[in-house]
């Protein structure tokens, strides 16, 4: 296939973007039922709904880091930040944390309670700022600091 997305037979394929194909890779799910972290019914999402998952024993370290803290909910293993959709683009969340698209739950039992809600309709921990505390937490360089490698 050409670069201009025609085979050698002549028939046209469609091309696809990255952001295209990054979006169908997100769209692919494990069978079985999912679990989500349910948004309170007074707040709405206009940009989507994903989520950062951090141990439980971090969680109380970065509240105070946070200028504003949206929606928290926890489990004795883990505390979840509601963040907006593709939170995950151009940041490479350190492990142990967790990125959920879709704010699904992997192989959660339970789901976790509601610790924290912010005044207004929107239930976002802005990403950024979130993002700077896990990696400060961590102990780990944010991605945008790193020494490039040639």
């Amino acid at each position: 296939m050409s670069a201009r997305g025609t085979s050698s037979a002549g028939a046209v394929a469609p091309v696809l973007s990255l952001d295209t194909l990054v979006r169908l890779k997100r769209a692919q799910r494990a069978p079985g039922p999912t679990r989500r972290l349910p948004v309170p019914q007074d707040m709405t999402v206009p940009l989507g709904c994903d989520a950062v998952s951090v141990p439980a024993r971090f969680g109380p370290l970065l509240l105070p880091r946070l200028p504003r803290v949206g929606c928290v909910y926890a489990d004795r293993a883990n505390w979840w930040w509601i963040v907006p959709s593709d939170s995950d683009v151009a940041l490479d969340w350190p492990a142990p944390a967790y990125y959920a698209t879709g704010a699904v739950l992997p192989d959660a039992p339970d789901t976790p309670g509601l610790i924290h809600k912010p005044a207004g309709t929107v239930p976002y921990t802005p990403p950024i700022p979130l993002y700077l505390a896990v990696c400060r937490v961590m102990g780990t360089t944010p991605v945008w600091s790193r020494p490039i490698s040639a």
